[in-house]
C-alpha cells in the first residue's frame, strides 16, 4: 500500500524522488558486498540500500555507555532549562522593584516572554532536527541559551531583558521538544517505557524545582544570579554536548550511502530518505507546516495537546497561586515555594504504571502479539481522576473553607504531581508510538499550545485567586479536571480506530519500519 503519495504536497511531507536502479537486480560483486557489510548496510530486492539489523552505527545498536551519556546529558539540559523557566515569576516579583515595573509587566518580561519564545522554537526546531539532524541543534541552541542568560542577568536595560528571555525561550524548545525524537531514535518501544518516564520526570522535576531555585537564589544572592548560574551551567553543557553523537537514523544512513559510493566508486545505490529536503526554502515551505497541519487535522494530536498542555500550564499557574494559597497559612513566599517539593513527591508514584507497561510489553513480545499504543494508557486512566481528586482535595483543605493545618493539603499536592507528570509521560509516549519517526513534529504542535498556555497562566493566577477567593478559584480548576476524566476511556475504546483512519499515522509507521532495524510489531 502506497501511503506516501497523499502527503507529497497536501500534508507537507517531502519524499526524495528516487528512481529504481536499473542494476538493482544485478548480483553484487564481492567487494561491494564486503563494503556493505563493513558499513552495516544491505541491498534490498527493490534496489534500495537499508540498515542491517546488526549495524553498529545505527543508534539502537549503540553501546549502553554511549546511550547513557547522550541520554543523561539531554535530560539534564531539559531539567535545568525548564527550572529556569518556572523561576521567572519569582524573579519578576523582585525585578519589578528594580525596574519600576507593574506586577503584570514584570511577569510578561520574565515569565511570559520565555514561554512565547518557546512556542516559536517548538514549531521550528523539531522538523529542522528531523531534516538536518539532532546534534548540531542541541549544541547551537545551548550556546545561544547561555548568551541569552548573560543578556538578562548582566545589563540594566529592560529591553535587553525582554530580548534575552525571548531568545532563551526559543532555545529552550530544543530540549523541551526534541528529546522525544532523540529517545525514539535510540531506543525501541520496550526501552522507551522507562526512558519516556525518565524524561517526563526530568521535565516535571524542572518545573517544580524552578520556583524553589528562583526563590532562594534571588533571596540570598540576588535575582540576577539566577541567570549567572544558568549561563555558567549551560556553557558547561554546551561543551559536553560536543561529545554526543548524531542519532537521526535517516541522516546517518545518508552518510553511509556517501561512504558506500566513495569506497565502491559506484553511484547506482539509493536510499529512501523521507527527511531529505533539497534546500532551506523547501524546508520552510513543507516541514514547518507539518506541526500546524497535524494539530488541526489529527484528532489525537489535538486532544493530547489540549490535555497535556493544561496539565503542564497548571504548574505555571501554581507559581503564582501557591503563594496566595499558603499566605492563608501564614507562610512566606520562600516557604510557600517548598510546597512544589510535595508536588514532586507525587512523581514517584509513576513507577507503578511503568511496571505495568513493562510487564505488558514483555508478555506481548513473548507471545509475538501486536502491541497497540492504547495498551500503554493505564497511567493516563489513573492520572485524569487523580488530578481532579487532588484539586478537589485542595478546595476542601485550604482556608477559609478549612481550619486544618497546612500539611493537610499535601496529599492533594501529591495527587496533582502524579497526574501532571503522568500526563506528560503517557501522552508523550502515546504520540511517540503513534507517529514514530515523526514524533518530534507531532510533539511540536503540543509544545506550541503548552508554551502559550504556560505564558498566559501566570498572568491570570494571582488575579483569579484574588477575585474569586482561594476555594472558588480552585473549584474552577477542579471542575475542568473532572471533565478531562471522560477522555481516557474514549481513547481506550476509539483510539485505535482513529489512528487507523489517519493517513499520517499509517505513513509514519510505514516509514519507521523502513528506517529501523527491527519491526516493533506495533499496529
Amino acid at each position: 500500500m502506497n501511503l506516501s503519495k497523499p502527503f507529497l504536497d497536501e500534508d507537507a511531507i517531502t519524499i526524495v524522488p528516487q528512481s529504481r536502479s536499473t542494476n538493482g537486480d544485478e548480483p553484487q560483486d564481492e567487494s561491494c558486498r564486503a563494503t556493505m557489510e563493513e558499513l552495516g548496510l544491505r541491498l534490498e530486492e527493490d534496489g534500495y540500500v537499508k540498515w542491517r539489523s546488526d549495524a553498529p552505527a545505527h543508534p539502537r545498536n549503540w553501546g549502553a555507555k554511549r546511550k547513557m551519556f547522550d541520554t543523561m546529558l539531554i535530560l539534564i539540559l531539559d531539567l535545568f532549562t525548564t527550572a529556569v523557566s518556572t523561576a521567572g515569576p519569582t524573579i519578576a516579583e523582585r525585578a519589578k522593584v528594580e525596574y519600576g515595573l507593574s506586577r503584570t509587566t514584570s511577569l510578561v518580561v520574565f515569565a511570559s516572554m520565555y514561554q512565547f519564545g518557546q512556542a516559536v522554537g517548538g514549531v521550528f526546531f523539531p522538523p529542522y532536527s528531523e531534516a538536518f539532524g539532532r546534534k548540531s541543534v542541541y549544541i547551537v541552541s545551548t550556546v545561544f541559551y547561555c548568551v541569552s542568560c548573560i543578556m538578562v542577568g548582566t545589563p540594566k536595560f529592560i529591553a535587553t531583558a525582554v530580548i534575552g528571555r525571548f531568545i532563551s525561550g526559543i532555545m529552550s524548545a530544543v530540549p523541551s521538544v526534541i528529546v522525544s525524537g532523540s529517545l525514539e531514535d535510540m531506543f525501541d518501544i520496550k526501552e522507551r517505557v522507562w526512558l519516556m518516564f525518565a524524561w517526563s520526570c526530568a521535565t516535571t522535576g524542572g518545573l517544580l524545582l524552578g520556583p524553589v531555585f528562583g526563590s532562594y537564589v534571588a533571596k540570598t544572592l540576588g535575582w540576577r544570579w539566577v541567570f549567572h548560574i544558568a549561563a555558567i551551567t549551560t556553557f558547561v553543557l554546551a561543551i559536553l554536548l560536543l561529545f554526543i553523537k548524531e542519532s537521526r537514523p535517516s541522516k546517518l544512513l545518508a552518510k553511509r550511502l556517501s561512504m558506500l559510493h566513495r569506497k565502491t566508486g559506484k553511484l547506482r545505490f539509493r536510499i529512501e530518505n523521507p527527511d531529505h529536503v533539497p534546500d532551506f526554502k523547501t524546508f520552510t515551505k513543507t516541514s514547518l507546516r507539518r506541526p500546524i497541519r497535524l494539530f488541526f487535522t489529527e484528532p489525537i494530536v489535538f486532544v493530547v495537546s489540549v490535555m497535556s498542555s493544561a496539565g503542564w500550564a497548571l504548574i505555571y499557574l501554581f507559581t503564582e497561586a501557591i503563594p496566595v494559597i499558603y499566605t492563608g497559612f501564614g507562610l512566606t513566599r520562600e516557604q510557600s515555594s517548598l510546597m512544589f517539593l510535595a508536588i514532586g513527591v507525587g512523581i514517584c508514584f509513576g513507577v507503578l504504571p511503568r511496571i505495568h507497561d513493562h510487564t505488558l510489553l514483555r508478555d506481548h513480545d513473548a507471545a509475538n502479539k501486536s502491541l497497540h499504543p492504547e495498551d500503554k494508557l493505564l497511567g493516563f486512566a489513573f492520572a485524569a481522576p487523580s488530578l481532579a481528586a487532588g484539586l478537589w482535595w485542595l478546595v476542601l483543605t485550604v482556608p477559609p473553607a478549612s481550619t486544618l493545618p497546612w500539611y493537610a493539603t499535601i496529599p492533594g499536592l501529591m495527587a496533582v504531581g502524579f497526574a501532571t507528570n503522568e500526563y506528560a509521560c503517557t501522552l508523550s509516549g502515546y504520540l511517540a508510538d503513534t507517529y514514530t519517526i515523526y514524533a518530534a513534529s507531532a510533539f511540536a504542535a503540543l509544545s506550541f499550545l503548552r508554551a502559550v498556555l504556560a505564558g498566559l497562566f501566570p498572568l491570570v493566577g494571582e488575579p483569579m485567586y484574588a477575585a474569586l477567593g482561594v476555594n472558588w478559584a480552585t473549584v474552577v480548576l477542579a471542575a475542568v479536571a473532572t471533565i478531562f476524566c471522560i477522555v481516557p476511556p474514549l481513547f481506550s475504546k476509539y483510539g485505535r480506530q482513529i489512528r487507523q483512519r489517519s493517513k499520517f499515522a499509517r505513513y509514519s509507521l510505514e516509514i519507521n519500519r523502513k528506517m529501523q532495524i527491527k519491526d516493533e510489531n506495533i499496529e
